[in-house]
């Protein structure tokens, strides 16, 4: 068959199909997605540089920030596994809007704590009270956004597929926490408009922006390939094939019941797993900041941004993890190691003791390997249960966020407690470690899905 001919380019144009078609797919939802994540994850964590100023001006010890930041975790649970469960059986597009306007108006308002305005809304309820009630909001309005992406990427792309794209939108936790650290640092220094504190405009103008954004999530996000009018129809006869091929690979091995997620122990295994690792990271990125504040040694200017290079290490550690992962399939290892790689590194950060420049490089060691569990922890659900039980296990296993309550809270307790950081890293230590541990005892069913590790 000579090269050029219709034949040839039709057999060529279907060899491409499946790559095209991802591809087509990656660019419309991944950065879109990577971007509200980004507004998500900057209204969560912007707190522990706010707090540099807020302490001062409304007389919070570290104990009452470690509470308000913690508790965020507590609302953020109550939604989360309807969040997914709803995203599943219902609409992405009109469920992620919802979260995006309601936590965006929670955020700035932030901001009004401990006004007159804002005490008189309040019944002149006490600063304390305010702070702890709005976060509480806050975690309320976001809850289900994280799981319910989760579960929305896998009504667009193949389980092979899943751990790249996770991937590729779980890497904008770190990034948000690496360039919003800075970036709210400069507004606590230089914006004072009105008369209103710096600590206050960092909530007000960092928070608006998902307001606007849910407006245009409404228009821009598609639910499922069926509806999609920006897919090729070819594109989407063969995305909506394989979906459906495996979904039906699964109910031949009878893995469809959400029953299956509550009776499996493993289901619990990462739960557990979840709450010890979350427990480790949501602390460190609320008190990083004040950490680096102390390391005198440091140039002053530099102490605020350099909380903001571990997580930019996390970044490159998602993405090298991810794709290595989605290469061997080994999802068990390459969710445990780093997480004992983490606690070793906070170990050494404490007995770098006063060496700031030492304990900055380990920070930035730890940070590569901290979140680098993310895109083949969050396959696991996908990969063990069918659709209704992969959504209900992901909702179940982010009840771990209540590790978000824990850490802070804890961590912020034994710094006023002993007026030093070393008690709460050891603590953090353990977490990494044991959920490391607990990681190795993952069983997958299929062989083909985790791989023992080659040895040379």
């Amino acid at each position: 068959m000579p090269p050029g001919s219709p034949a040839t380019s039709a057999t060529a144009a279907a060899h491409d199909l499946p790559e095209r078609t991802r591809r087509r797919v990656t660019r419309r939802l991944i950065p879109y997605l990577m971007f509200v994540y980004f507004l998500a994850y900057l209204d969560r964590a912007n707190l522990g540089v706010a707090k540099l100023q807020m302490q001062r001006d409304l007389g919070f010890s570290d104990a009452v920030i470690g509470f308000g930041a913690g508790i965020f975790f507590l609302g953020y649970l109550l939604l989360d596994l309807p969040g997914s469960l709803i995203v599943e059986r219902w609409s992405a597009r009109k469920w992620i809007t919802r979260i995006m306007i309601s936590w965006g108006i929670a955020a700035a308002a932030m901001g009004f704590v401990a006004t007159p305005l804002f005490g008189a809304l309040f019944g002149n309820a006490r600063p304390t009270t305010q702070f702890y009630g709005l976060r509480l909001a806050l975690g309320i309005a976001e809850a289900g956004f994280f799981p319910g992406v989760i579960v929305y990427l896998s009504h667009w792309f193949r389980p092979e597929d899943r751990a790249r794209a996770k991937a590729y939108f779980m890497v904008t936790q770190p990034v948000a926490v690496a360039l919003g650290v800075p970036l709210s640092g400069w507004i606590l220094e230089h914006v004072h408009w009105a008369a209103l504190a710096g600590w206050r405009w960092v909530f007000i103008l960092e928070g608006l922006p998902p307001v606007l954004m849910g407006f245009v999530t409404w228009f821009y996000l598609t639910d499922r390939p069926q509806s999609a009018r920006w897919l090729p129809e070819d594109e989407k006869r063969w995305l909506c094939k394989e979906l459906e091929a495996d979904t039906a690979r699964k109910s031949s091995a009878h893995r469809i019941d959400i029953r299956d997620a509550l009776r499996n122990p493993q289901t619990f295994l990462l739960i557990a797993i979840f709450f010890l690792i979350v427990t480790g990271n949501q602390a460190l990125i609320f008190f990083l900041p004040s950490i680096t504040g102390k390391m005198h040694a440091l140039p002053a200017a530099f102490r605020t941004a350099a909380a903001g290079l571990p997580y930019a290490c996390s970044a490159a550690g998602i993405l090298l993890n991810g794709m290595w992962a989605h290469r061997t399939g080994a999802l068990r290892w390459h969710t445990a190691v780093p997480m004992l790689a983490t606690g070793v590194s906070l170990g050494l950060a404490v007995l770098a003791g006063d060496r700031a420049w030492l304990a900055l490089g380990i920070f930035c060691l730890a940070g590569f390997t901290s979140q680098a569990y993310l895109p083949a922890f969050f396959t696991l659900p996908s990969t063990m249960f069918g659709k209704s039980a992969a959504a209900a296990t992901v909702g179940l296993v982010c009840l771990g966020n209540l590790g978000g309550f824990a850490g802070p809270w804890l961590f912020g307790y034994l710094r006023t407690a002993t007026g030093r950081y070393d008690a709460g890293l050891w603590v953090l230590a353990g977490c990494m470690l044991l959920a490391g541990t607990l990681a190795t005892r993952i069983r997958i069913s299929s062989p083909t899905h985790d791989p023992q590790p080659r040895i040379p």
